[in-house]
């Protein structure tokens, strides 16, 4: 993607079902957890480059003894950072204790981070939060075992200041109106009373407080707490927690807005955000790995039963798109194919925009995220060609030449790397002017192999602002002096904020939206600028669930080519030569390529969740009073 876009998370949980002693012997190392811990964030990297954190559980401790830690960072390479910390502190304790090397039960007892439970979490900060504070996981500590609670997830909640409100209810008095911290804080909450109402099931049965525990931790409904702690939640959200005596769960969205999958056999219990990290990882086929379904919990007993239970009704699923066309890895095997299918539906709509004249078009794409689409689109094109030789053949079979069968034969769809994205270039100039010739570099061209005639088809994954396209890309592609550039995405128009994980909670910056907006003034239409603020404003103090998402007011007018236009002629530089073309996938043609995650909100406004509906309104009003605040 040219314009980035930030705050996707990914989480990793690893439970261990053996004794150490049993990976010791059969992997080499009683650190396999940890070992497999580092892969597993460090495949999901891509998820989250802002901040990242680790924590282990070890079971059966004595009293006295340390049993969780965490570590956590938020340095430029967090990941990195995370486990030189960790290594290092083994191999110091390795080297002070020989002793320690070859016995698995001293490395336990005296060694940080070795245990049988893992948790870990790669993230994105928003609007500059980006302090140690605000790193995952999250711990809630106490005295009793059972009640310690370790929480890492990728989520956003649209409803912060009623679960804060809550809390308060409750009797708590939480340090910050952060949905992180109500999460945890609700979870905490219904565990203490679960404890509480199992010590008094323990008292009343004669059971001392020392015996009780034990009993407390086996007897702990995970279900029900949960069941409690989510009711009202709103927003997407993929869950994780540990709890001190060794119970963990992994809760999912109703919608299914963010993805969740998992393995289990008889050595490990693994939950990730991405399926083929757990392929690689673990070497496992694609069929042995499950999704978690919308509304379900995970819940593994440190006993080392494992159940999937309903927590929330499941809604209609609406699992993200953007997940599929941008923040997953490609490697997944239904997201390769989906992305390939992108670009082979877009191709009609590429056609038509050259005339069909695929012999003087050059066809390259915007690295890195958009290649897999790029081969799809390719793939199409050579269908398209293939179809117009045989036509041609078939036509003129009784004149044909063998010179000029081989001619025709040897036509083929032009592709080159036109764009290379050099090292990221620092803005330390602060004078606009310079600054924006920096940027203008930060994508460099391929040279000679594009003709004056030509059409240069390029393609993105998608076009947020498109502040990279009119201030570095088209610049640069117009260097090669082509006829026409098209630019294609993959997805469609982005016209609305995104509340459920992604930062993108403004509508001011969608060059979508400033599109329709200059399309309404300039057809003397800004009385429906006006009217929706006003019917925005009329929501404020409704309930959720009587909103309505008035903001698709804005493009009602317009079909989808004139706001495309539009949006061609506001990125055109007033400085190249080159025409400018700019088209978008269908939001028909998105659901055809992912039929598995419809969660289209982006592009269509059709939000998954009530709160989606006050946010995007809270947008709007923010725009038209020229509040640049967050809408959530």
């Amino acid at each position: 993607m040219s314009d980035a876009i930030k705050h996707e998370c990914g989480i990793a949980l690893l439970r261990l079902k053996k004794p150490l002693e049993f990976y010791k012997e059969k992997y080499g190392s009683a650190f396999y957890g940890i070992q497999k811990m580092y892969l597993l964030m460090e495949k999901q990297h891509n998820r989250g480059q802002d901040g990242a954190g680790f924590a282990s559980i070890k079971f059966d401790v004595e009293p006295g003894e340390r049993y969780i830690s965490r570590v956590r960072s938020n340095k430029s390479q967090p990941i990195q950072d995370i486990f030189a910390q960790i290594n290092e502190r083994i191999n110091e304790e390795l080297t002070l204790h020989p002793e320690y090397n070859d016995n698995v039960k001293l490395q336990k007892d005296n060694i940080p981070y070795i245990g049988e439970l893992f948790l870990g979490h790669v993230r994105y900060g928003t609007f500059g939060k980006n302090s140690i504070e605000s790193v995952h996981p999250f711990l809630r500590q106490n005295n009793w075992m059972h009640r310690n609670l370790i929480v890492a997830g990728n989520f956003n909640m649209t409803n912060v200041t009623e679960l804060f409100n809550s809390l308060v209810e409750l009797g708590q008095h939480p340090k910050e109106m952060a949905d992180t911290v109500t999460v945890m804080e609700k979870i905490g909450h219904f565990l203490d009373d679960e404890v509480t109402d199992l010590y008094q099931e323990c008292k009343n049965n004669g059971l001392s407080k020392r015996e009780a525990s034990p009993v407390i931790a086996e007897k702990l409904d995970i279900a029900k707490i949960l069941k409690r702690a989510s009711r009202g939640w709103d927003g997407g959200y993929a869950m994780a927690g540990l709890l001190g005596h060794g119970d963990s769960f992994v809760l999912r969205d109703p919608a299914g807005i963010r993805p969740t999958y998992f393995y289990e056999d008889d050595e490990v219990v693994v939950v990730a955000s991405e399926r083929p990290v757990i392929q690689t990882v673990f070497n496992v086929s694609f069929e042995k790995i499950q999704e978690l379904k919308p509304g379900n919990a995970l819940i593994i007993k440190k006993n080392g039963t494992v159940s999937e239970e309903e927590i929330n009704t499941p809604t209609e699923k609406k699992a993200c798109s953007f997940e599929r066309i941008y923040f997953s890895r490609g490697s997944d095997a239904e997201i390769y194919q989906e992305r390939k299918k992108l670009g082979k539906l877009i191709l009609p709509a590429v056609l038509h925009s050259i005339e069909s004249d695929t012999d003087n078009t050059v066809f390259s794409y915007i690295p890195n995220t958009a290649e897999t689409s790029f081969y799809g689109m390719i793939e199409a094109a050579n269908d398209f060609l293939n179809q117009r030789k045989n036509k041609f053949i078939l036509d003129n079979r009784k004149t044909l030449t063998k010179e000029k069968l081989e001619e025709i034969l040897s036509v083929k769809i032009r592709t080159e790397k036109i764009a290379i994205k050099d090292a990221k270039l620092r803005t330390f100039i602060t004078d606009d002017a310079n600054r924006d010739d920096l940027v203008a570099h930060v994508y460099d061209v391929t040279y000679g192999v594009i003709q004056p005639s030509d059409n240069l088809v390029i393609i993105d994954d998608s076009i947020v602002r498109g502040t990279t396209l009119k201030k570095s890309i088209l610049r640069m592609m117009d260097r090669l002096n082509p006829k026409r550039i098209v630019v294609v995405s993959s997805a469609p128009q982005i016209r609305y904020p995104d509340c459920y994980g992604i930062d993108m909670s403004t509508l001011e910056g969608f060059i979508a939206f400033q599109a329709a907006i200059e399309l309404l003034k300039e057809r003397k239409m800004t009385n429906i600028i006006d009217d929706v603020y006003k019917k925005c404003k009329s929501q404020e103090n409704l309930k959720d669930t009587e909103v309505i998402n008035f903001v698709k007011e804005i493009y009602n007018p317009f079909t989808d080519t004139e706001i495309s236009n539009k949006i061609a002629e506001m990125l055109h530089p007033d400085d190249i030569k080159a025409e400018v073309k700019i088209i978008f996938q269908t939001v028909d043609d998105l659901h055809l390529a992912c039929p598995k995650n419809l969660g289209d909100w982006y592009f269509t406004g059709n939000y998954p969740t009530s709160g989606g509906n006050r946010v995007v309104n809270k947008a709007f009003i923010n725009f038209y009073e020229g509040k640049n605040t967050r809408s959530y």
